[in-house]
């Protein structure tokens, strides 16, 4: 929606005033290569995208936070003092999540809020719906209220809202990646101790191609957290070697191909390859990406699909349907799922004349042999959480 016609919305919603109505955009993110290595404390790569969420925002002075939507007709109406008791399961448990821990870190809201959220983000889809609404709650109250603007503490604070009163137990990455996103680049971060670098995704040429596979995403919750029971299992059975061991990620790929043998249980040991071998990946990735060599990049994200796929298990037959359909097209150097697995979108390198057969060719022959419909979207690398000003 165009923003006058997201004004006038909120007027429908909220009625007018003299008091000036703010815009907010936290965007969606992609995960380039690293997967399921953020909660064992490794090296991801993901880049904010254009699209996400935008944030209609005006104070008001009778202290009740309004929260409205664009995508649900779920609304809801809460006292600040009564914030705390507001979970309802809804979507609007995110925002509401977001303002406690802002009170819980002694920057509580001093006023009453009319909030109304656009969502360009397929709901389902991986691309982190969730953090960007989450983000760019966190960033306008802070504005508005008048308060410092430390943008990882921004992403620390929404994860610990998702994890504490949604309870979704999510690793730091998607929020991470809409705080600090930036135009043109991806993020190199370490989730272990934060520490991160912009490494520019110079693409002339290519362009990254979501496809979205449109397959419900029921076992992500339970097999996600199976996942991240059995690395638990790894690092306990590797403390027979290395008694200090607190994260998988910790330990390079020629310590665990020598130790692995410690780990009595092959489904385990399995994981726990994935891992070391991910986190591996996501360096190269990068090394590869400063040389300007698309053609190993592209390698390095087939190799994460095949790893997720047979040693990590989370992938499912739409997702590795879509990526052989991709990788069958003349002018795709890579293609791999991303995000959680079971479902969701898979991220393609595609060169950029050939991007409208990859998604004619793609389209067609993932509907022959699933029968479900894809989307798909031509992504840029866009800017994380800002303010838009006219």
């Amino acid at each position: 929606m165009e923003a006058n016609a997201l004004l006038l919305r909120f007027e429908q919603e909220f009625g007018t005033s003299q008091i000036p109505v703010r815009f907010f955009h936290a965007p969606g993110r992609v995960n380039l290569i690293g997967e399921h290595i953020d909660y064992n404390g490794g090296y991801v790569l993901p880049a904010a995208l254009e699209f996400g969420t935008t944030l209609l925002i005006r104070p008001r002075g009778d202290g009740i936070i309004h929260l409205a939507t664009t995508n649900f007709d779920v609304q809801r109406s809460v006292n600040i003092g009564d914030i705390k008791h507001a979970k309802s399961g809804e979507w609007t448990d995110y925002p509401i999540g977001v303002m406690i821990e802002l009170q819980e870190s002694g920057r509580g809201i001093a006023t009453g809020y009319d909030l109304l959220y656009h969502g360009e983000i397929p709901n389902g889809a991986g691309l982190s719906s969730s953090a960007s609404l989450e983000v760019v709650t966190a960033y306008a109250l802070l504005v508005l209220e008048g308060r410092a603007i430390d943008r990882t503490d921004i992403a620390v604070l929404s994860q610990r809202a998702e994890n504490r009163f949604v309870g979704v137990n999510c690793g730091i990455m998607d929020q991470f990646a809409v705080a600090n996103g930036k135009e043109g680049h991806a993020i190199l971060l370490m989730c272990d101790t934060l520490e991160y670098a912009h490494v520019p995704f110079h693409t002339d040429g290519y362009k990254l191609v979501i496809g979205n596979t449109n397959k419900r995403r029921g076992l992500v919750d339970s097999k996600y957290n199976e996942r991240r029971s059995q690395c638990d299992q790894a690092v306990q059975a590797l403390r027979s070697v290395w008694p200090e061991l607190e994260l998988l990620a910790q330990l390079s790929e020629v310590q665990y191909q020598a130790n692995q043998h410690v780990i009595a249980d092959e489904t385990v040991r399995r994981r726990a390859e994935h891992v070391i071998a991910e986190n591996g990946r996501v360096l190269q990735s990068v090394e590869a990406l400063k040389a300007s060599d698309l053609e190993r990049f592209g390698e390095l994200m087939i190799a994460s699909h095949e790893s997720l796929r047979d040693l990590y298990e989370v992938s499912c037959a739409e997702l590795d349907v879509m990526v052989e359909e991709a990788l069958r097209v003349e002018g795709t150097l890579g293609s791999r799922m991303t995000g959680a697995g079971f479902g969701g979108c898979t991220v393609s390198l595609v060169r950029e004349a050939a991007v409208e057969r990859f998604i004619a060719q793609v389209a067609a022959e993932y509907e022959r042999r699933t029968r479900l419909k894809a989307e798909f979207y031509v992504c840029n690398v866009g800017d994380g959480v800002h303010e838009i000003t006219k």
